[in-house]
C-alpha cells in the first residue's frame, strides 16, 4: 500500500484551518480601533497577525508533540477534534521529532516578530504585558509541568486567550492603550469559545476517559459537561445582550445574534445524543466551533463597514 507523502502528512499535522480562529479574533481587535478613530499602521498590523499566527501553529505542533501518545488510535477524529494522528513510530507516520523541530523553528518567527514590533515603536508597557501574557498563557497550555490542556482548566485559559487577549493585542497595537468596547464585545466571545472547546470535547471524552486525559469535560463527567456547554451558550448570549445595553452599538451588537440559532441547533443536538440517538461528531463540534466563529466574524464585519 502506497504511503502518503510526508508533505501532506505535514498539513495533516499542522491542521492549518485552526489558524482562521486567530486571524479572525485579531482582526476583531484591529476593526474596533479602525471603528474608534485610530489610524491603521498596516506594517503593524501585518507583524502582529504574524506573532499571533505563529504562537498559535508553535503551540498546535507542541501540543500534538506532548499529546500524540494518548491520542494515538483515536477512534473518531474529526477536523476539529482528536488530534492529528500522523505522530508515531509506524509507517505511514511522521516521527515526533518532526513537530518539536517544527516548533522550535516558529519560536524564531515569533523572535524576528517581536523585534519587528519593538522597532515599529508600537511595543509599549500595555502591549508588552498583552504579548507576555499570552505567550506564557498558550506555552502552559501544551508545554509541561503545567500542560494545562491535561489539567481541566486549559479550556478556560484558551478561551481567554483566543477571544479576549487576542483581540487586544489586534486593538492596543493601533491604539496603544485598552478601551471598554473591548471587554463589551469579548467577554461573550470567550463563554461562547469555551462552550466551543466543551464541544470539541465531546467527540473524544471516551478516548480521554479511557486514557486518563483529566479535559475539562472528564473532569465535570457527561451529565455535567453538558449543563455546563449549555449555561456557557446561554451566558455568551446573556452577556452579548448586556454589552448592549451597556454600550456596545446596536447596530454591530444586534448582528452578532444571528448566530443565536446555531447555539439552538447545538443544544438541541447535544440533548438528542444524551437520549441515545448515533452522535456524528463532525457536524457537533463544526456547529459548536461556528457558533463563536461566526458571532466574532459578524462583530468584526460592524465594525470594518462603519
Amino acid at each position: 500500500m502506497k504511503q502518503p507523502h510526508p508533505f501532506f502528512l505535514f498539513v495533516q499535522l499542522s491542521r492549518p484551518w485552526f489558524l482562521a480562529a486567530g486571524v479572525l479574533f485579531y482582526a476583531l481587535g484591529v476593526g474596533m480601533a479602525r471603528y474608534l478613530g485610530h489610524p491603521l499602521v498596516w506594517g503593524v498590523v501585518l507583524n502582529g497577525q504574524i506573532w499571533v499566527s505563529a504562537l498559535q501553529l508553535c503551540v498546535h505542533y507542541l501540543n500534538e508533540y506532548f499529546d500524540h501518545g494518548e491520542d494515538a488510535g483515536h477512534p473518531q477524529r474529526t477536523l476539529f477534534s482528536g488530534g492529528s494522528g500522523v505522530l508515531g513510530q509506524g509507517a505511514g507516520q511522521l516521527r515526533p521529532q518532526v513537530a518539536l523541530i517544527a516548533a522550535g523553528s516558529l519560536l524564531a518567527v515569533l523572535a524576528v516578530a517581536t523585534h519587528a514590533l519593538l522597532r515599529s515603536g508600537q511595543l509599549n508597557l500595555t502591549v508588552g504585558s498583552l504579548l507576555a501574557l499570552i505567550l506564557f498563557g498558550a506555552l502552559s497550555y501544551s508545554v509541561p509541568p503545567l500542560h494545562l490542556a491535561t489539567s481541566g482548566y486549559g479550556e478556560l485559559s484558551t478561551a481567554i486567550l483566543l477571544a479576549a487577549l487576542v483581540p487586544a493585542l489586534g486593538f492596543t497595537l493601533q491604539s496603544g492603550a485598552m478601551h471598554r468596547l473591548l471587554g463589551l464585545s469579548t467577554f461573550p466571545l470567550v463563554a461562547l469559545t469555551l462552550a466551543a472547546m466543551l464541544a470539541l470535547e465531546f467527540a473524544d471524552y471516551a478516548q480521554d476517559l479511557k486514557v486518563g486525559k483529566l479535559t475539562l469535560l472528564v473532569r465535570a463527567g457527561w451529565e455535567q459537561g453538558l449543563r455546563l456547554h449549555h449555561a456557557l451558550l446561554a451566558a455568551g448570549y446573556a452577556l452579548l445582550l448586556g454589552a448592549l445595553t451597556a454600550g456596545l452599538p446596536a447596530a454591530i451588537g444586534s448582528m452578532a445574534l444571528f448566530s443565536l440559532p446555531l447555539a439552538g441547533l447545538q443544544v438541541w443536538y447535544l440533548q438528542r445524543i444524551a437520549q441515545g440517538l448515533k452522535p456524528n461528531w463532525l457536524a457537533l463540534t463544526f456547529n459548536g466551533v461556528a457558533i463563536p466563529f461566526l458571532t466574532a466574524y459578524l462583530l468584526a464585519q460592524g465594525f470594518w463597514l462603519r
